[in-house]
């Protein structure tokens, strides 16, 4: 394991709400979008469940969609301002089936605030083990999602299985038909 799992777990939810924006569709664009993302990812803590909430994480997701651009001086910036702007105060806590991880919000902070501070703790944790190379995107030519290579060797390339398929796919069909 690269990072710990709650950092594995952080920089996912990281990833996926970045490409809630990415491919031309909005897959956030209703505040039922939001309530399936915190859903899937297991987002606890106080809900507002309204348009504001919704607002605040799509500008949150903006900015988060830079750290894939960044150097590792611009990263720290923005992972600073995260961390100032939520008044993080790190602690740990156990809950929900999870041992002990950081939490750095209380549960009644804004959603927003809370995935702010959560990304931001991941990315601290990226940054200090200079791993920021390990934020990429998907190497298939028809996608644009954002991905975190955990991988031992550093060799992902798709976001997902799909992406790596078909461009195999399409890769074999085109030496198989440069052979007839």
């Amino acid at each position: 394991m690269l990072f710990a799992h709650d950092t594995e777990v952080a920089l996912a939810a990281l990833a996926a709400l970045v490409n809630t924006g990415r491919g031309g569709a909005d897959r956030l664009g209703s505040t039922s979008d939001l309530d399936a993302y915190v859903e899937t990812w297991r987002w606890t803590g106080s809900r507002t469940g309204d348009a504001a909430e919704l607002t605040a994480v799509r500008s949150l997701r903006a900015r988060l969609e830079q750290l894939w651009a960044l150097d590792e001086d611009g990263a720290v910036v923005l992972v600073n301002d995260l961390l100032r702007e939520s008044s993080a105060l790190p602690q740990l806590v156990r809950h929900n089936g999870w041992d002990y991880h950081v939490h750095a919000t209380s549960p009644q902070a804004p959603l927003a605030d809370r995935m702010a501070v959560e990304a931001a703790m991941a990315m601290v944790d990226v940054i200090r083990s200079k791993e920021l190379d390990r934020l990429r995107v998907c190497a298939a030519d028809d996608c644009s999602d954002v991905m975190v290579d955990l991988s031992k060797n550093r060799s992902r390339r798709f976001c997902d299985t799909t992406c790596a398929n078909r461009t195999n796919v399409a890769a074999f069909r085109a030496r198989r038909a440069g052979r007839a």
